[in-house]
């Protein structure tokens, strides 16, 4: 007898939100516009609420893809039915054009700025404690994978979260075609560099690249995921195409975008984030609602696109896949 164990971000399929009910994007634009002289100076989480109710309820396509991608024919992939959602997805329209990017600037509407970036070529760097370090085209690697959708909620450190359905492969299917020696204790993760395209970059007061870390555990988990598209489609250049990392019960920064180096390491990475705020932003950074941002409260999150807001889970829900990683951590700043 099959009996299926639900998890606890399973919801039954009917519920999911289908694409063509999502919202346009254009007065979400203007309210941010408007609401920009309100929320200077405000923490995130205080600004988060002046956002709600910005969204239409009108119908419209986000930007399309400037050039043609190689691994179009790759997508949709098909849906993976282990990872469903408690809440309904949130609409591409939205999601589009409201991100974190700052090697494209500091506000949430940097999408226009981001497709600057180019992404075709691109190579992925494997390096460090492997058996053989290889540099490899993305569309090679992606070719080598299968692709699979996913449904996460992705939760920001300031105090906003989105549902999104992800396409992409298991880290732990990267990491054994990386092939780490036994040494190996940690994934050090670097986006791309290139100051010509990215304005941020050329601030040289920020520790560029950008650079994140995971344990060997956390990298092998099934939640873990690396990205190449969105809403059943090659992911845009605004959440950080061609290759990014999902890692749902962790805040967002953890997520790096826009890979471009994977090295295998004994000695643990110190992040962008830890380099510019350590007392803010940790290695860790699991979501945990009883632990506040030191100028924030992390007790609810506003989901993008609807105005409301709602209690914040612990691990953003994920705990019963990923909390036994940290049995015996209990001494480290596992919460931000």
């Amino acid at each position: 007898m099959l009996i299926r164990r639900r998890r606890p971000w399973d919801m039954p399929e009917a519920s999911v939100t289908p694409e063509a009910l999502f919202l346009d994007r254009r007065r979400v634009l203007a309210g941010l516009a408007a609401g920009s002289a309100l929320v200077a100076g405000a923490t995130p989480a205080s600004a988060d609420g002046l956002f709600g109710g910005l969204f239409s309820s009108e119908k419209k396509a986000p930007p399309a893809p400037p050039e043609p991608d190689p691994t179009a024919d790759l997508y949709p992939a098909t849906r993976n039915p282990a990872f469903t959602l408690d809440r309904e997805i949130t609409p591409e329209s939205v999601t589009s054009t409201y991100n974190n990017f700052y090697e494209f600037g500091w506000t949430k509407g940097i999408w226009q700025t981001a497709q600057n970036l180019k992404i075709r070529p691109w190579q992925v760097r494997f390096d460090g404690l492997v058996e053989q370090e290889k540099t490899v085209d993305i569309d090679t690697l992606i070719r080598a994978m299968t692709l699979e959708e996913r449904l996460y909620r992705h939760r920001c450190v300031e105090a906003w979260a989105m549902a999104v359905p992800w396409t992409g492969f298991p880290m732990g299917k990267l990491v054994d075609y990386a092939r780490p020696l036994g040494s190996a204790k940690y994934v050090r993760m670097e986006t791309f560099l290139d100051p010509d395209v990215a304005p941020g970059q050329k601030d040289t007061r920020w520790p560029w690249p950008y650079v994140e870390g995971l344990t060997m555990a956390e990298a092998t988990n099934e939640l873990a995921f690396m990205v190449t598209g969105i809403y059943g489609k090659p992911i845009l250049k605004q959440y950080g195409a061609p290759l990014r990392l999902a890692v749902p019960w962790k805040y967002g920064f953890k997520s790096v975008k826009s890979i471009v180096r994977f090295s295998f390491v004994e000695e643990r990475p110190r992040s962008f984030w830890e380099d510019l705020q350590p007392s803010e932003y940790g290695f860790w950074a699991n979501v945990n609602p009883e632990v506040a941002h030191p100028r924030w409260s992390q007790a609810t999150e506003e989901l993008i696109g609807t105005g409301t807001r709602v209690p914040t889970q612990l691990y953003n829900g994920y705990g019963d896949s990923v909390a036994s990683l940290y049995t015996g951590l209990e001494s480290e700043t596992l919460y931000r």
